[in-house]
């Protein structure tokens, strides 16, 4: 009886390691094929070259803001309200606090000021 509990045991620690080899092996072969792409740096070089889009300069002041790279940030959400101020609050707040990293309180002042003259949004149910 214990010889095969003993077998059972066995038998199931073995199809769990094969599973688990099986595993890595489809994800080795997942990454072959796929390479790393830093997207920002072609983004980048898109806006270098005079694209301008509301969605190009939100993924750009994002990726710099979350990157804690407030500068840059700066300058991509000075670029992204030159083309519309009909942003999510969130714009508004991480352009003020990239403007105060820099040193420009007057101008995050004044963004701010933009975001409570905003009309709230109406939520629908």
């Amino acid at each position: 009886m214990q010889k095969k509990l003993l077998t059972l045991v066995f038998l199931i620690v073995l199809s769990f390691e094969a599973s688990a080899q099986n595993e890595v092996y489809i994800t080795e072969k997942v990454s072959d094929k796929y390479a790393y792409v830093d997207a920002i740096k072609i983004y980048e070089k898109v806006a270098a070259k005079g694209y301008k889009s509301v969605d190009l300069f939100q993924k750009l002041g994002n990726s710099s803001y979350s990157k804690y790279k407030l500068d840059k940030a700066a300058e991509w959400y000075g670029e992204l309200f030159a083309l519309t101020l009909d942003l999510d609050p969130i714009y508004y707040y991480r352009y003020a606090e990239s403007l105060r990293f820099i040193c420009e309180n007057e101008k995050a002042d004044a963004i701010m000021e933009k975001l409570k003259r905003k009309p709230k949004a109406i939520a629908k149910s």
